[in-house]
């Protein structure tokens, strides 16, 4: 070949070689094709001097090819631009999976113009290009490029060069659509694994479905694996120790010893003797040496409850045992390791405590590492009627009465009323009712006076003899009208009234019968 022939070539195929790694880094910015599409038909347009270009795809549920990206169309073109399988030479590309040269657009029938981007042009002087972007042997879309005609153009070598392109475009799909698999595979698995957390850490001690306790339970099953200590803050009687009791038992210490302190139980004098032990003869009465509940717990966990009650004394030896991890016996001077998680628990308000110099700012820091924040249980409603369900059982295993039902006017009580005990007030509560029960059933008049209120009852304020009757009045009017499905002759009946008397009465209580019948 003559060199004045031989340099043209060179340039052309250098240039196509610029083209190629230009599109290959525009192709590896982004993992959305959306996103590269566009700078692709623009590095086309500058390198091969192309006029308009497309890449269009075939959307397999309506069938239809549509224009993903283009250079030199406007909006309103591109929106025309809208072929059937088989449909023009777009179309015809895509359906065969074969490429298309058409010299001049305006000798070829097949070509519609869809866009009517050429309609102001000399089409005899446009050729047309298009290529199959394939996935292995199915055919996703096409790469389609225009450009002026002339006689120094060598069309075969533009279609080679666009079905590099192409397959360069179908390499970046495929590698995306392994990366999005794989992406859906891990989140899958992901799923999976917290269910599975979910399920295994879901402790077992602990009643309520909640969508405050399953915020709990996260938390529980988040820190559990871990050794740093834990705060759990709560009311009186939400489960405080619970928590504690399911946080040990997940962990790895759980083969280890729980032992539990309440801070508020102990007087001054002996906590630190209980917490940290004592020498024989450390103090009058110490006959022996004692080892104290830190050196109990060697490998496992201690449960500090009330832990805002300690002392000013006894919280500085608590923060050294936490920071350093060693203490010494009392009227000892051994330094002990010590290998132990700390839980701690409070219904004190730390912060104030703070303020008023009655708890340590360090303390509360090394203290507050994981907080837990238990509800109390007029923020999970409804967890109630699974919790007293659950105490019922329990309470009828252990007394050996059986306990088949709660009625609905009780059930109406116990959903109306505040709990200022939490979790433990139900418990006592169901505990009482129980032991009262006589007919297998729980009624309202079988909970605590507390829980009788005009509210829950609909009767008059409580206290008096007429009111406890008329509450037990109501409640027997209600249990016979639901077992009569609303029927008042019926429920009369079963109670040995006249219709005429189960009227009135049913009117002073304000019930509607309509509620109890079967739809």
């Amino acid at each position: 070949m003559p060199q004045s022939a031989l340099q043209p070539q060179v340039r052309r195929e250098l240039k196509e070689l610029g083209l190629l790694f230009s599109i290959s880094q525009i192709l590896e910015q982004s993992l959305d094709l959306r996103d590269v599409m566009s700078p692709v038909l623009e590095a086309m347009a500058d390198h091969m001097g192309m006029m308009r270009g497309t890449i269009t795809l075939l959307n397999r549920d309506t069938g239809e090819i549509l224009i993903e990206a283009a250079h030199g169309l406007s909006t309103d073109q591109r929106r025309r631009g809208r072929y059937h399988l088989g449909e023009g030479v777009t179309g015809q590309v895509v359906q065969t999976g074969r490429p298309a040269v058409v010299p001049h657009i305006s000798e070829d029938p097949m070509f519609l113009d869809r866009t009517g981007a050429r309609q102001h042009l000399e089409k005899k002087d446009i050729s047309f290009i298009c290529v199959p972007i394939k996935l292995g042997p199915e055919v996703i879309g096409a790469l389609s490029a225009d450009r002026l005609f002339t006689d120094n153009i060598d069309l075969e070598e533009d279609l080679r060069l666009m079905s590099v392109i192409s397959a360069m475009i179908a390499n970046a799909v495929r590698l995306r659509q392994s990366a999005l698999e794989e992406r859906q595979l891990l989140l899958e698995e992901n799923t999976r694994l917290q269910a599975s957390l979910k399920d295994r850490y879901h402790p077992a001690n602990i009643i309520g479905n909640s969508k405050a306790m399953q915020m709990v339970y996260d938390l529980i099953a988040q820190v559990s694996s871990a050794s740093a200590t834990v705060l759990i803050r709560g009311e009186s009687g939400t489960g405080k120790e619970l928590v504690a009791h399911a946080i040990h038992f997940a962990s790895p210490r759980a083969s280890r010893p729980f032992i539990k302190v309440n801070c508020a139980a102990l007087p001054e004098s002996v906590i630190e003797s209980e917490l940290f032990g004592h020498e024989k003869g450390a103090f009058t009465g110490a006959h022996a040496q004692r080892k104290g509940r830190f050196e109990l717990a060697a490998g496992g966990t201690l449960f500090l409850d009330e832990v805002g009650d300690l002392s000013p004394a006894t919280q500085v030896k608590l923060l050294r045992v936490l920071q350093e991890k060693e203490f010494e016996r009392v009227g000892g001077t051994e330094t002990i390791k010590a290998d132990v998680r700390v839980i701690t628990a409070t219904n004190s308000d730390l912060e104030k405590l703070i303020e008023t110099g009655k708890f340590r700012t360090d303390l509360y820091y090394r203290l507050n590492v994981f907080p837990i924040h238990v509800p109390p249980l007029r923020e999970r409603r409804t967890d109630i009627l699974l919790l007293a369900n659950h105490f019922a059982e329990k309470f009828s295993a252990d007394t050996g009465k059986k306990i088949r039902r709660i009625s609905t006017p009780a059930i109406d009580m116990l959903m109306s009323y505040h709990w200022p005990g939490n979790v433990r007030e139900l418990e006592n509560c169901i505990e009482r009712a129980v032991l009262l029960s006589t007919d297998e059933v729980i009624h309202g008049h079988h909970l605590p006076p507390t829980l009788q209120t005009a509210e829950a009852s609909g009767t008059e304020p409580k206290g008096t003899l007429q009111a406890t009757l008329d509450t037990v009045e109501r409640e027997l009017i209600v249990e016979a009208l639901k077992s009569a499905r609303g029927n008042k002759a019926a429920a009369a009946r079963s109670l040995g009234l006249t219709e005429r008397v189960m009227g009135l009465r049913v009117a002073k209580h304000g019930i509607d019968p309509k509620r109890f019948r079967t739809k």
